[in-house]
């Protein structure tokens, strides 16, 4: 279970790199500032990705505070699960072209929710 946890809040505090980098505070080779999505067909703008951003450290704070809730056994640590790594995968698709491995990382996590035996 701790291990779990440690992953799912790694997962969370990578989404947190979004802001850095689409904010302009930090400059990353494997996730450089863009305005576009959808692996370049959609340009959102200066002001949509930051959007994006916000929402993706959303998902961060989300993952975050479903690792909490795993290693104190709150009974719906499951559902919060669920819920931000639904939200994780739309949201990392939409940014494929540097969010590949979230969306892989996000399809693990759905996997282990669904064939893991109830807690």
């Amino acid at each position: 279970m701790y291990l779990a946890a440690i992953a799912v809040g790694i997962h969370g505090v990578i989404h947190f790199l979004g802001i850095g980098v689409y904010f302009e505070l930090i400059e990353m080779a494997d996730l450089p500032y863009k305005t576009t999505l959808l692996g370049g067909a959609v340009d959102v703008g200066d002001v949509g990705i930051r959007i994006f951003a916000v929402l993706t450290a959303v998902a961060g704070v989300g993952f975050v505070a479903s690792a909490v809730a795993l290693v104190t056994d709150w009974r719906y640590w499951r559902e919060l699960l669920l819920a931000v790594t639904a939200f994780s995968l739309v949201l990392t698709t939409f940014d494929w072209t540097v969010a590949s491995a979230g969306v892989l990382a996000n399809l693990a996590i759905l996997a282990g929710l669904f064939v893991m035996p109830r807690l």
